[in-house]
C-alpha cells in the first residue's frame, strides 16, 4: 500500500465528517448564506498566500529539478489561478483589494497557515509533503462530491467547478505521486511523522470550513 492510500484509509472517517459537515451540505444545496461563504472566501484568499509560500519552501527542499518545478508551479497556481476564483466573487460582491487587505485573518486561518509554515521550515521534505497533501486531495474529493449533488443554479457553481475539474484533479495526482515517491525510501519513523502531519492537516481542513460556517473571529 502506498503512503497516500494508507493515509486516506486512516483518515476516512475524518473525510466523511468533512464531506457531510454543515458548510458543505449547505454549499451543495445552495442554501449556504452569502455571509458564511464570504467569510470563507476571504479567509481562503488569506490562506492561499501562506499555502503558496509553503509550496515554495517544498520546492527549495525538493531533491530533484522535476519536483522543484512541480512545487513552484503549484505555488504559482495557488497564488494566481485560485486567487482569480476568489477575485471573481470579490468583484461580484464589491469587495475591493483594500477591503481584503484590511480584513483580519481568522483564528483558524492563522492556525492552519502557521502550522504549514512551521512544518515547511522546520520539518524534512517528506513531512512537508504529507502536510500539504490534504489541502489538495480533500478539496478535490469534496468538489466532485458536491458537483454530483449540487442544486440547479447554485450560486457557488464556479467554486464547485474549480475543485471538481480535471485540471485540479491532475494536480492532486501529481502531489500524491510526489508524496508516495518521498515515502518509498523513508524510514518507519519518518513514515509515522508523515502520518501525523497528514492527519493534523486533515483536522485543520475541518476546522477551516467549520470556522467559516460559524464565522469565527478573534474573541477579544
Amino acid at each position: 500500500m502506498t503512503f497516500s492510500d494508507d493515509a486516506w484509509t486512516r483518515n476516512a472517517a475524518r473525510y466523511e465528517t468533512i464531506r457531510t459537515m454543515g458548510f458543505n451540505e449547505e454549499l451543495a444545496a445552495g442554501t449556504l448564506s452569502r455571509a458564511q461563504f464570504e467569510h470563507y472566501i476571504v479567509q481562503d484568499a488569506h490562506y492561499l498566500i501562506g499555502f503558496g509560500r509553503a509550496l515554495a519552501i517544498a520546492a527549495a527542499k525538493a531533491p530533484d529539478p522535476d519536483r522543484m518545478v512541480q512545487f513552484c508551479d503549484a505555488a504559482k497556481e495557488a497564488v494566481i489561478v485560485e486567487r482569480a476564483l476568489h477575485g471573481s466573487f470579490f468583484a461580484d460582491w464589491g469587495i475591493s483589494p483594500e477591503d481584503f487587505e484590511a480584513s483580519p485573518v481568522s483564528p483558524t486561518c492563522h492556525h492552519y497557515v502557521s502550522y504549514l509554515m512551521a512544518t515547511a521550515y522546520a520539518e524534512p521534505y517528506e513531512v512537508v509533503l504529507a502536510a500539504l497533501l490534504p489541502c489538495f486531495w480533500i478539496y478535490a474529493e469534496v468538489g466532485r462530491d458536491i458537483l454530483g449533488r449540487a442544486s440547479a443554479g447554485n450560486a457557488y457553481q464556479a467554486w464547485i467547478d474549480t475543485y471538481a475539474g480535471e485540471e485540479f484533479h491532475e494536480a492532486v495526482r501529481a502531489m500524491r505521486a510526489a508524496t508516495d515517491e518521498a515515502a518509498a525510501t523513508a524510514s518507519p519513523r519518518m513514515i509515522e511523522a508523515m502520518h501525523v502531519a497528514y492527519t493534523t492537516a486533515t483536522q485543520l481542513e475541518w476546522m477551516f470550513w467549520n470556522g467559516a460556517h460559524q464565522r469565527r473571529a478573534w474573541p477579544i
